[in-house]
């Protein structure tokens, strides 16, 4: 098979005087009712650029005391947390522009451990005072439970008794759709995740997600190389994870 051309690595810029940076978790909330930059210029006081944090190293760990959110800016984290019996059971996967730590508001701590996968960047928000000025500004808060919500819906690729084809493709179209919403390309694009990640995330064997994405691949749904991946017929893989898609 001839080699697949590497996606760029998404990562944020900075932004400017009136810009937010590209991936920013509130840009999209604040521009749709008017704020920019000079408005929101408290919010932009509460971020601390963090990182880089290498493949493997841990943003937090489980039981951590909850202080702040943080912003993805580049790279992928995944978020973990081990049964007593020592088994690591995955969470999530996130991607620049998305935000982790929100399950640790009711607790006061992490309830897991937030992973990164390869180089990974941050923006970190003090959350006392987050919350502080989303009692002021409504479209702060406003985009904080949609945040949460989100999250708390994510679990639905997972719920009932669907097949690994169902599984793989819905999560494959899951993937294209948030880099699509953050501006990056939805048909290609770096599996950062290992097939042993995908598979614990997923509910199935490790050998069960080769034998799909080898399958998906003769099917020509997809192309794949090692982690790179094109998406080769988006609208035939949505059709075969519809069942666990929002329409």
């Amino acid at each position: 098979m001839r080699s697949l051309s590497s996606p760029v690595r998404p990562i944020a810029d900075d932004g400017d005087a009136v810009r937010f940076c590209s991936t920013c978790a509130f840009s999209s909330a604040c521009i749709a009712v008017g704020y920019g930059k000079p408005e929101l210029a408290e919010l932009h006081c509460l971020v601390e650029h963090v990182g880089p944090f290498r493949a493997g190293e841990h943003v937090f760990r489980t039981g951590d005391p909850f202080r702040a959110i943080y912003a993805v800016r580049g790279g992928t984290v995944k978020t973990c947390m081990v049964d007593k019996q020592g088994r690591e059971q995955v969470l999530g996967f996130y991607l620049p522009g998305e935000v982790i730590g929100l399950n640790a508001i009711y607790p006061d701590h992490f309830p897991c451990d937030a992973i990164a996968l390869e180089t990974a960047y941050f923006c970190r928000f003090s959350f006392p005072a987050m919350s502080a000025l989303a009692a002021r500004m409504p479209v702060v808060q406003q985009h904080l439970f949609r945040l949460i919500s989100k999250e708390l819906g994510a679990a639905s690729l997972l719920a009932g008794d669907h097949s690994a084809d169902t599984r793989m493709a819905a999560f494959l179209v899951d993937l294209s759709e948030r880099y699509a919403f953050r501006g990056f390309s939805d048909t290609r694009f770096h599996l950062s995740m290992s097939r042993a990640d995908i598979a614990n995330y997923l509910r199935l064997a490790a050998e069960t997600v080769s034998r799909v994405l080898s399958r998906f691949r003769s099917q020509g749904l997809i192309a794949v190389e090692g982690r790179e991946l094109v998406l080769r017929d988006p609208a035939g893989l949505r059709a075969i994870g519809q069942d666990l898609l929002a329409d």
